[in-house]
C-alpha cells in the first residue's frame, strides 16, 4: 500500500474522530498520532488533508449537499461525508493529484471503510463535484 494511500486512512480516522467527538483538530491530530504511532514519513500529508478539510469544511459540505441529491449531510454515514470531504478537498486544493486518482482512492476508502454501497454512493457524487471542477478550471483558463 502506498504511502499517501496509508496517509488517506489516517486522515479518514482522524476527519472520524473530529466529526464524532467535535473536536479540535490538531489536538485530535496529535490523540491519533500519540495513540496508533503510525510511520512518520505518513505524517505531512494526512496532516495537510485533515487541517485542509477542517479549514474549508463549510465551503465542501455546501458542495457535497449540492450534488448529493435527496440526501442530507447528516443523513449520510460519518465515513461516506468525511471520504467526501477528503476527496472534495483534494479535487480542490491538491493540484499534484489526478482527479482520476482521488476519485480511486476515495472509492477504495468507501468500501474498506464503509457499508456495502458506500463505494457507488461516494463514485457517484465525486464524479459530478470532480466534472464541474474541471469545467471550471477549463473556464477560468487554469488549464495546461
Amino acid at each position: 500500500m502506498g504511502k499517501r494511500t496509508q496517509s488517506r486512512e489516517i486522515a479518514l480516522q482522524v476527519l472520524y474522530q473530529i466529526d464524532m467527538s467535535e473536536g479540535k483538530t490538531d489536538e485530535d491530530f496529535n490523540l491519533f498520532w500519540d495513540h496508533f504511532a503510525p510511520p512518520g514519513d505518513l505524517k505531512e500529508f494526512s496532516q495537510k488533508i485533515v487541517s485542509g478539510v477542517c479549514q474549508h469544511e463549510e465551503e465542501i459540505d455546501v458542495i457535497i449537499e449540492h450534488y448529493s441529491e435527496h440526501w442530507r449531510l447528516k443523513r449520510m454515514t460519518i465515513v461516506d461525508r468525511n471520504i467526501l470531504r477528503l476527496a472534495i478537498f483534494e479535487l480542490m486544493f491538491c493540484d499534484d493529484i489526478p482527479p482520476k486518482v482521488v476519485l480511486n482512492e476515495a472509492v477504495e476508502l468507501g468500501k474498506k471503510f464503509g457499508s456495502d454501497k458506500s463505494g457507488s454512493f461516494v463514485n457517484g457524487i465525486l464524479d459530478k463535484v470532480a466534472h464541474r471542477i474541471a469545467r471550471l478550471q477549463h473556464d477560468l483558463g487554469d488549464h495546461p
